[in-house]
């Protein structure tokens, strides 16, 4: 009999679900999404869970079995209480969610008592990283998501490590400088940085396209960003001694030498040669690492 997690990644600007095997493929059919937002209210929330959950399962083929189900979240996360308080969207602070999709799960199941484990985003990346992406085989790796906000997840001596709370690896919330990394390096504040200096485009993407076709501005938007990045990971492989870094999130797309540009900013800012050492790769995972993350929590508990 296979056996399938449900996995649920739970972001900035969409909720998703979608059925994974025990070695870690996403049933495509399975996938399910509804958005999000920083706007999005606990009921808005509630009924997203229960439309993309029982989405998902409506897929689990006749002769599986489902282990449970596994979420990423936005942090910070409560695991004693199984509870978020997302940065991005402050109208559901508090939100039970381990609750909501345990109830979803049951009323798409009859199972009145499945197994819904939580973990917050950046470390189901790393976690994913490290079974099936770019960091298998390493002792010590940091995975890292530059999208809409920033956020990370570490490994460390082949185990996940999230810390006292689960938290650990929320980059985004680590200073450059007098800001916060996301605050600088984050896809919405690079548009933003580029419109204070005369760049009239609106998105990442517009962003990227311009600075292809030679505006120095938007240029000077991404290197910016790459280079606080870099700065902030010189730190973390001082303090933690890694031997890779995976890049990932939408914004890490938007020019071909996004990560080399990361790399060489965390060379030149690395204070000792371990840490100089460290390398620095694109996420191999394509975009899928958070929710394959996710299920690894069941499947590989």
């Amino acid at each position: 009999m296979s056996r399938f997690a449900l996995a649920i990644d739970l972001g900035g600007t969409k909720i998703e679900a979608a059925l994974i095997d025990e070695r870690g493929g996403l049933l495509a059919t399975s996938r399910s999404r509804r958005p999000t937002g920083p706007a999005v209210s606990p009921e808005h929330l509630s009924a997203a869970i229960t439309a993309v959950v029982s989405g998902a399962l409506a897929d689990l083929p006749a002769d599986a079995e489902l282990v449970g189900a596994g979420i990423g979240s936005a942090g910070p996360i409560d695991l004693d209480r199984g509870v978020i308080h997302p940065v991005n969207m402050p109208g559901v602070r508090g939100f039970g969610l381990v609750g909501a999709v345990a109830s979803a799960v049951g009323a798409a199941t009859g199972d009145s008592d499945p197994l819904v484990l939580l973990g917050h985003d950046g470390g189901c990346l790393a976690l994913a990283e490290s079974w099936l992406g770019a960091a298998v085989g390493t002792r010590a790796s940091l995975s890292i998501v530059v999208s809409t906000g920033v956020g990370g997840g570490i490994v460390l001596g082949r185990m996940p490590f999230g810390g006292a709370s689960g938290n650990a690896g929320h980059l985004g919330q680590t200073h450059v400088g007098e800001r916060t990394l996301e605050e600088i390096a984050a896809g919405p504040a690079s548009v933003r940085w580029a419109r204070e200096q005369g760049w009239l485009g609106e998105t990442g993407e517009e962003l990227g396209r311009s600075a292809a076709a030679g505006d120095d501005v938007a240029r000077a938007a991404i290197e910016r960003s790459a280079l606080a990045v870099g700065q902030a990971l010189a730190d973390a492989s001082t303090l933690l001694d890694l031997e890779l870094i995976a890049i990932s999130g939408g914004f890490s797309n938007v020019s071909e030498d996004y990560v080399e540009l990361v790399a060489a900013a965390l060379a030149a800012r690395a204070p000792l040669d371990y840490a100089r050492g460290v390398r620095v790769v694109r996420s191999a995972l394509s975009g899928d690492g958070p929710i394959i993350g996710a299920a690894a929590l069941v499947l590989l508990r």
